[in-house]
């Protein structure tokens, strides 16, 4: 199973959007918009199914909450028509303080949530007319004027990749899930997320090989390893600190399941307590090294063996430099690297 590139599209400016098609034409493999409390996902894989030609557009993620499963439905379904069948629809739940304080939705059943989005797009998708009864869904609403409605530009395929972090949601993501799309990811602990995801689908009757496993790093070519690694890991005090509240923080636990337990519970405990220079210093510089790419041509061969002897297929990555030439020489690097992986055997 061979790995592939794929790029981090977060800035919107025209030198970012022309960044996406260099690196289209580099070799990259796909290109991965996010979605926080700036912009949303979809307005730019629209702009850029226009303007790239066969990059593969993947949402990640398009947040559940923020828009009813319709609502998703249409607009995946208007990207995959102006892409030509280009287009990754990648969801999440996101986490209470984002749905709760930006949309104004209950962050309840998030695992339900998830499988009732993805159980009515697919219905969507397929043309069936829709009728839905679940704990978070209803369609039509009862005893109303509502009627269930078939989609007329339906007949579609659109893939389903799931943002999960948790061991219930990894579970639905192998049950269902076409992808994967993971993240505060160690190779070395791959495990604490890939077991969850293979025993949701074995009791689904599939295989961990029907999901594609994508996970996110950063791409820092440097002699100066311990430097970078420290910069990374102190990024990671707002992950740790902030994405979350005292008693939920699902990267947080992720970490933990990862062997990191104490050592995040002080970040989070010196960022509540306004410490931020501190919790800064506390991040373990391995959150730095072993979720990222970071070191020589050789360094980054090596955590590139380990990403795909584990069974990752894309890595979603987030490419700093100062300026366009820097960030394109980097790419060009790393796709050299990976193909050299390619054509190495599995250990």
């Amino acid at each position: 199973m061979n790995l592939r590139v794929g790029v981090v599209g977060t800035g919107l400016d025209p030198a970012s959007m022309a960044f996406v098609r260099d690196a289209e034409r580099l070799g990259a493999d796909s290109v991965w918009v996010p979605e926080a409390w700036m912009y949303d996902a979809l307005t730019p894989l629209a702009y850029l199914a226009a303007t790239t030609e066969h990059i593969r557009l993947g949402a990640a993620i398009a947040q559940l909450g923020a828009r009813t499963p319709a609502m998703l439905a249409m607009s995946a379904l208007a990207i995959q028509r102006m892409s030509a069948g280009r287009f990754v629809l990648g969801i999440g739940t996101s986490g209470p303080q984002v749905m709760e304080g930006w949309h104004g939705v209950a962050f309840d059943r998030p695992v339900t949530r998830t499988r009732e989005t993805i159980e009515i797009l697919r219905r969507i998708f397929a043309g069936e007319r829709l009728e839905y009864h679940g704990a978070t869904y209803t369609l039509p609403l009862p005893d109303g004027p509502g009627r269930a409605l078939r989609s007329p530009v339906a007949g579609v395929t659109v893939p389903i990749y799931v943002a999960s972090i948790g061991p219930r949601n990894l579970a639905l993501t192998g049950a269902v899930a076409d992808g994967w799309i993971g993240t505060a990811f160690l190779p070395e602990s791959a495990d604490a997320f890939l077991d969850p995801i293979r025993e949701g689908a074995a009791g689904a009757g599939r295989s961990i090989d029907d999901v594609e496993l994508t996970v996110a790093v950063g791409l820092e070519l440097t002699d100066d390893v311990e430097s970078a690694g420290r910069r990374h890991a102190s990024g990671y005090a707002f992950t740790i600190g902030a994405m979350g509240s005292a008693s939920t923080n699902f990267y947080n636990q992720a970490f933990a399941r990862q062997g990191f337990g104490d050592a995040v519970e002080e970040v989070q405990r010196l960022w509540l307590a306004g410490d931020r220079e501190g919790a800064a210093s506390r991040v373990p510089i391995e959150l730095g090294l072993h979720t990222n790419l970071i070191g020589d041509d050789a360094a980054v061969t090596e955590r590139l063996r380990r990403y795909r002897d584990c069974g990752i297929r894309t890595l979603r990555v987030s490419i700093g430099g100062e300026d366009r030439a820097d960030r394109l020489d980097q790419l060009g690097r790393l796709l050299d690297l990976v193909a050299s992986v390619n054509d190495d055997p599995p250990r």
